[in-house]
């Protein structure tokens, strides 16, 4: 089992903050060393990309990887090794420059951190952009992994979350433009000439930040139709692709922060109110192998004949094709609603203590938030960990409002809007 995200964060606060401390003046007087000789050179070539928890993110961050690339660079990624699948959707790094560590115990997670420290530097990586919002971990990684430049958020003259010295860039976090101009943002120090203080002062446009397409084969879409069609038989029903609607629905939301699920209830509500509106629809709840006890609660709650428990039916690297066959989904705010931004899937999320604003996915997406006045209640400035036990900005989240929104995005799904 893998290590608890408070298990986590409790080992970056205790030791994270001691080493930081401990490894910055040594990171900077080997700096210094380098400048002194002239051996820092001006241009990435060989760039690294850390990003550990979240797989979403791997998706956000793909508009700055391919902008390193039209910059010359060969690009690299680290990752924990759960999560590496996030990668495989659009495959912009290629596999052997994918770097992974181990989280699912204390012993594993040094080997692995050893072993990439001692990979990086045969590998010649000579520019790191930390893309974690303040992880003392990756933090300690950046610093001693052998690169000349090295890129990530610095606070400042902000109050917490300490992590040391170990940018040779430090960038100022943005917590009022889109997650993936801060990543771009990144970028453009990793690659600049100057120094600034602080990066970057630059404009980035929306077009800057637009996902390319996952390429599906047309066998393993036909392959997933086949399941889909399987399983509806299965249970005594019909279905046509392009007769019959086809709709998802993503119940469940990560570990990482369990405030952003909507009610099980709610979402048993509003498959019951989908079906009727749409009778002949079939109605898909989705989720991986280990979440299948909790959608067939939700599916029971609903009891509504034409929607099926899909929960591990497809592989990771299948669901850009079971998402180009579908015409809407409705999901929490979780990987899925970015994993499905590489697709033309028209989909539906549900906001609570994180905002659109920042982490809204860029696909065809309609956010739905309640905008209470203490929402959104985790940041990079909080860790991204909140004292609220009672979720109600997602509970005040009506059903006809999820409702209303999804027959927006089917009329445009049928009209290729």
């Amino acid at each position: 089992m893998s290590l608890s995200v408070d298990t986590m964060r409790t080992i970056d606060r205790w030791v994270g903050v001691p080493l930081c401390a401990l490894v910055s003046p040594f990171v900077a007087l080997i700096d210094g060393i380098k400048k002194l000789f002239g051996s820092i050179q001006t241009q990435p070539r060989k760039l690294l990309f850390i990003e550990l928890s979240e797989m979403g993110s791997a998706i956000i961050v793909d508009p700055a990887m391919r902008d390193a690339q039209k910059r010359g660079a060969e690009i690299f990624f680290l990752i924990f090794k759960s999560n590496q699948a996030s990668l495989t959707l659009l495959n912009t790094v290629p596999p052997e420059n994918i770097f992974t560590i181990d989280a699912s115990s204390i012993g594993s997670l040094i080997k692995d951190t050893l072993s990439f420290l001692v990979q990086a530097r045969r590998r010649g990586i000579d520019c790191v952009i930390d893309l974690e919002l303040f992880s003392r971990f990756t933090a300690l990684l950046t610093g001693l992994c052998g690169a000349n430049r090295r890129v990530g958020y610095h606070i400042f003259h902000g109050e917490g979350l300490w992590r040391g010295t170990m940018l040779t860039h430090r960038v100022h976090y943005n917590p009022h433009i889109h997650i993936a101009k801060n990543f771009m943002s990144l970028v453009h120090a990793a690659f600049s000439n100057r120094q600034e203080t602080p990066f970057s002062k630059i404009q980035i446009p929306d077009s800057a930040i637009k996902l390319a397409q996952a390429t599906i084969s047309p066998d393993m879409k036909q392959s997933v139709l086949e399941r889909i069609v399987q399983l509806a038989q299965n249970q005594g029903h019909d279905f046509e692709l392009g007769r019959h609607a086809l709709f998802l629905v993503n119940p469940n939301a990560s570990e990482l922060l369990v405030q952003r699920r909507w009610a099980p209830d709610s979402f048993s509500e509003l498959i019951v109110e989908m079906s009727r509106k749409w009778p002949d629809s079939l109605i898909l709840i989705t989720g991986s192998p280990s979440e299948h006890e909790y959608v067939e609660r939700v599916r029971a709650k609903a009891n509504v004949a034409r929607a099926l428990n899909f929960a591990g039916q497809v592989k990771f690297s299948e669901l850009p094709a079971l998402y180009d066959l579908a015409d809407v989904m409705v999901t929490n705010d979780s990987g899925p609603g970015h994993f499905s931004a590489v697709t033309k899937l028209h989909t539906v999320v549900l906001f609570g203590p994180e905002t659109p604003a920042l982490y809204g996915s860029l696909g065809k997406s309609i956010p739905i938030t309640a905008q209470l006045a203490c929402s959104p209640c985790v940041s990079a400035a909080n860790h991204r960990k909140t004292p609220c036990s009672d979720n109600v900005c997602m509970k005040s989240i009506r059903v006809d409002q999820v409702l209303d929104k999804i027959a927006i995005q089917y009329h445009a799904a049928l009209t290729h809007d």
